[in-house]
């Protein structure tokens, strides 16, 4: 195989970020169809432009087609799971976004079913593939800050989403913080253990109306003893807040934000420069990118994926814990949520 050809299903948001990117900027890639269950004309006109072959409102039709050898799952969080365990009955490989789904139970049942069929299965733990958080990892594994004893991640959006969105989000752990949990994991190369959250709503009534919180910090301990914390917010005024720090025996790496540019103006009055970039699509531009080379990759030359269904489950299974820790106002270990 030299070139994997991909089908994607749900043409949201993050559907068309990966089917641009597979059709623009990955050769060793091809787009061969989309799938949407609400698709529409503007929706087919852009498939279409990017030389896809089937464009539907059948999902099926992707996984039936015996030219697609590869599908990536961009639809509702409810929707994984399922299409996980349909695309490995029929032999495909599978690029999936997170959460994989809400209950730990239907996690576990697409990950053997994904075992049964013999595929592959990467989750999309995006940032992962940062270049600053990346090369965080790399100074860790180079032994340059020694034997990790603290990471401190800061991950804030600019805006709340809607209150509707949020009810049907599983919540601001599954949603939101499950990619830092997944951050944490990666940067002390530890699976964390216990588990201790405080959250509030500080930002929108409405959002706790909704059932969750909108303001969050969690403490983590992982297997290797490390120590770690991590700070929610649905909205800092100033920007996408997205910084790491990884401390160790023999030094510390910190990630700052990523700005439009570097330039500082200095005055009388004040030295300014410029705000974060402002959300995931402009911060995680070239991420996302980078992690669906990983993956087809991972496909043409039979290696592991980078961020496995095993890595879904296990940030599954932390943000599970700061729930039951955020409502029984007490540290949880891991081990109580495995069930």
């Amino acid at each position: 195989m030299e070139v994997l050809r991909t089908g994607v299903i749900g043409a949201g948001r993050i559907g068309k970020i990966h089917g641009e990117n597979i059709a623009r900027f990955i050769p060793q890639s091809r787009l061969e169809g989309l799938a949407d269950i609400h698709l529409g004309a503007e929706q087919e006109a852009w498939a279409r432009g990017l030389g896809a072959r089937i464009v539907s409102k059948e999902p099926e039709e992707l996984l039936a087609d015996p030219a697609i050898d590869a599908v990536i799952i961009c639809s509702s969080t409810d929707t994984h799971a399922d299409f996980i365990i349909a695309a490995a009955g029929a032999g495909k490989q599978v690029f999936c976004e997170k959460p994989i789904d809400l209950s730990a139970a239907k996690v576990r049942t697409a990950l053997e079913a994904v075992k049964n069929a013999g595929v592959k299965l990467q989750i999309g733990f995006n940032r992962r593939f940062d270049h600053n958080f990346r090369r965080i990892r790399e100074h860790t594994l180079a032994g340059e800050i020694g034997q990790v004893q603290v990471v401190k991640i800061t991950s804030r959006d600019p805006a709340p989403p809607s209150p509707a969105y949020v009810a049907a989000s599983g919540g601001i752990f599954i949603d939101m913080m499950i990619h830092d949990f997944d951050m944490a994991r990666f940067q002390a190369g530890s699976e964390i253990t216990e588990v201790y959250a405080a959250g509030a709503v500080l930002v929108d009534p409405e959002i706790g109306r909704a059932g969750d919180i909108d303001t969050a910090m969690v403490t983590l301990r992982f297997a290797s003893g490390a120590i770690g914390v991590i700070d929610n917010s649905r909205k800092a005024v100033y920007g996408y807040d997205q910084r790491v720090e990884v401390f160790g025996s023999r030094g510390a790496a910190l990630a700052e934000n990523d700005l439009p540019n570097t330039v500082k103006l200095y005055t009388e009055d004040a030295v300014t420069g410029e705000k974060p970039l402002y959300f995931f699509l402009e911060r995680y531009r070239q991420a996302f990118v980078d992690e669906m080379i990983s993956f087809t990759e991972s496909i043409l030359h039979n290696k592991s994926v980078a961020v496995s269904g095993e890595d879904g489950l296990e940030n599954m299974y932390a943000a599970l814990a700061a729930g039951k820790s955020l409502k029984e106002k007490r540290p949880v270990l891991i081990d109580e949520v495995r069930v």
